[in-house]
């Protein structure tokens, strides 16, 4: 396509305060980068005051300025509330600009040079920008200049964006400017462009939480030429900064500039998630958040039921000739149909019947009767309910990781607990995981995606410390997933003693000998969880993973070394393998010769209804009798398997 040139301008129009500029006056520079600069102007014209902003370079060509020109004329159809209404676009003396009005507020960096602000109210202008970005981005037009300067403020604390689409990029050669304007090139640059802003905000969030810019440069466009894929350098919140930070905000934060793009906010609207689900839980605690789970719970029940027995009338009718402990044995080999049954079980009406704590499915069948059985299963919808193909192999491989746990907390636990009681709460420590996944899909795969190893080969190399699950989920979500998931916990009307289960053991820190029995269960499905979260995670290509930290942190307590953590692991995944639950069935215990039976009723004395802490002598006496009798048992069921 031929271009015309345009005749070179001999100095910018823009060199001089009072300078004129067509119709305007440059009273004050606003604020400059690379791409674009503002000007605070006199609309001599109406005696007005505007913002004037323009591209730093002067379009090269005609066609240049053309295309200029419908850039902005797209973005400056656009209506949003953090959207600024272009008053004016033109161009003078081959220089193109727009105007805005200047009664809309001042720029960011003015406002905080005069108003003190908390972190609270930065990200409450970081969510207003991030909200008018996507909305631009979804209606296909990138800003391309976000700085300090482009930003509005009101004295409401009004957003606004100013400047979309001003900054000026080079248009491609004739020789190959056919090749570069196809609809996929197009396509691809408006997704850079979008990701630079996405990029930009997380410096601008930087800024406004430190008070001051990365490196001391004065804009945003530099910035960037210092990250990757541009640089080599990365940035993080340092330790100290103005305000007190919360770890949350920190991940945000931190994950927004990080030096691994692919890490990186996939789009504005994910960005504005994660700090939305910061904002309600600084300000309404959890219960934000926790409504908006329980309406999709109520909505799409906890997460889709993998049996038949809770799919269809004909298979629900089986149960009603099958005995309570058969019924309950069925429906612990579903997570969702378990949980949900337990969770009927201990709803506040229960609660204050004095029946007391429910932790067995086998109680809870019996409490809420076929009837509860059958409403359960009903409420939760077939295989794979919502999820995609993908979602719903990443959940199937969770709910294995849920069983093996639950299985391999049996076999680490001292000797004398019941072992239901076990399994079922590593599933209540892994409900927010659970939760997540099925509700939270995209989120949950961009936390897996967070944590998975970082390489630094390639043309750059920094140091960064591996995403933890924990500060991946505040990264995306605002908070922590298993904080949410034990917020469902209470919600279902449990006990303190349950909440206090349900809480892993802080990574890192040495673990304490238990005092009560709660303890010793917490700890135990800690300890299993550890474990397989550990070999999960693996990337070994033998399929060996060294649990000799796990070994340690827990020897003094469960009297474990990294040979009985690789038994049990292994006798657990051939129980669960066999489609198997617990170490020890219920049908078993119908056959069991008087001495079971006494083990068996202090098991279900320990912690069927409530934990006793007055056990801890009887209980030991136990313990390697019947961690003895669990093995035997696990070992002849694995030899009848191979015979």
């Amino acid at each position: 396509m031929a271009t015309t040139t345009l005749p070179p301008v001999d100095k910018p129009p823009v060199q001089g305060i009072g300078r004129p500029f067509g119709r305007f006056t440059l009273q004050q520079l606003l604020g400059r980068s690379q791409l674009t600069m503002a000007w605070l102007a006199l609309d001599s014209q109406h005696n007005h005051e505007v913002m004037l902003l323009m591209p730093r370079a002067q379009p090269a060509s005609a066609q240049a300025l053309l295309e200029w020109q419908e850039k902005v004329q797209a973005a400056s159809r656009l209506s949003h509330p953090h959207l600024a209404p272009v008053m004016e676009s033109g161009v003078h003396n081959q220089w193109p600009y727009i105007a805005v009005d200047r009664a809309l507020g001042l720029t960011l960096e003015e406002w905080l040079s005069a108003h003190p602000s908390a972190p609270a109210d930065q990200v409450g202008w970081v969510c207003q920008a991030l909200e008018g970005l996507a909305f631009a981005h979804e209606s296909g037009v990138a800003h391309t200049s976000v700085e300090a300067y482009t930003l509005l403020i009101d004295e409401a604390g009004h957003v606004r964006w100013v400047g979309l689409g001003v900054g000026f990029r080079a248009v491609p050669s004739p020789d190959n400017e056919s090749i570069k304007s196809t609809d996929f090139n197009l396509l691809h640059e408006q997704r850079e462009a979008a990701a630079q802003d996405v990029l930009s905000m997380g410096v601008l969030l930087h800024r406004l939480l430190v008070g001051a810019f990365p490196w001391g440069l004065s804009d945003i466009a530099s910035v960037l030429l210092r990250l990757p894929p541009s640089g080599s350098e990365h940035i993080s919140l340092p330790r100290r900064t103005p305000h007190p930070l919360s770890d949350a905000l920190r991940a945000i934060s931190n994950r927004a500039t990080t030096a691994l793009p692919r890490q990186r906010y996939l789009s504005a609207r994910t960005f504005l998630r994660a700090l939305e689900g910061w904002r309600e839980n600084e300000t309404r605690g959890l219960g934000g958040p926790l409504n908006v789970l329980l309406d999709r719970i109520n909505t799409a029940g906890l997460f889709p039921a993998r049996t038949r027995l809770a799919q269809g009338n004909a298979a629900l009718r089986l149960w009603e000739i099958q005995r309570t402990d058969e019924i309950s044995m069925q429906v612990l080999q579903d997570i969702a149909l378990a949980l949900e049954v337990l969770r009927q079980a201990n709803v506040p009406a229960m609660q204050g019947s004095g029946s007391g704590q429910v932790l067995t499915v086998g109680r809870s069948v019996a409490m809420i009767g076929i009837d509860g059985v059958r409403r359960g299963a009903q409420s939760l919808r077939a295989w794979p309910g919502a999820l995609n193909a993908a979602a719903a192999r990443a959940l199937e491989t969770l709910i294995e990781r849920v069983k093996l746990s639950g299985v391999l907390a049996q076999y680490l636990a001292p000797a004398g607990y019941d072992l239901e009681v076990l399994y079922i709460i590593n599933m209540l420590q892994n409900l927010g995981r659970l939760l997540v996944q099925y509700h939270y899909a995209d989120e949950a795969e961009q936390i897996r995606n967070l944590m998975q190893p970082v390489s630094t080969h390639g043309p750059v190399e920094f140091s960064q410390g591996a995403w933890t699950e924990h500060t991946a989920s505040f990264a995306v979500l605002g908070m922590d997933m298993h904080t949410l998931g034990a917020a469902v916990v209470k919600h279902w009307g449990m006990g303190a003693e349950v909440q206090h289960m349900i809480h892993r053991l802080p990574p890192g820190l040495p673990v304490r000998m238990p005092e009560k029995d709660v303890d010793w269960i917490r700890t135990a499905v800690s300890a299993a969880n550890e474990v397989v979260d550990m070999v999960s995670a693996s990337t070994s290509a033998h399929g060996v993973v060294d649990l000799s930290a796990i070994a340690q942190r827990y020897s003094r307590v469960l009297d474990v070394d990294v040979k009985i953590l690789q038994d049990a692991l292994q006798q657990a995944r051939e129980l669960v393998r066999k489609g198997k639950v617990l170490a020890r069935s219920f049908s078993s215990l119908a056959s069991a010769s008087p001495e079971d039976e006494q083990e068996h009723g202090l098991e279900t004395a320990l912690t069927s209804t409530e934990i006793n802490p007055n056990v801890t002598n009887e209980k030991s006496n136990l313990r390697s009798r019947l961690r003895t009798k669990v093995n035997k048992e696990a070992n002849s069921s694995q030899q009848n398997g191979e015979s």
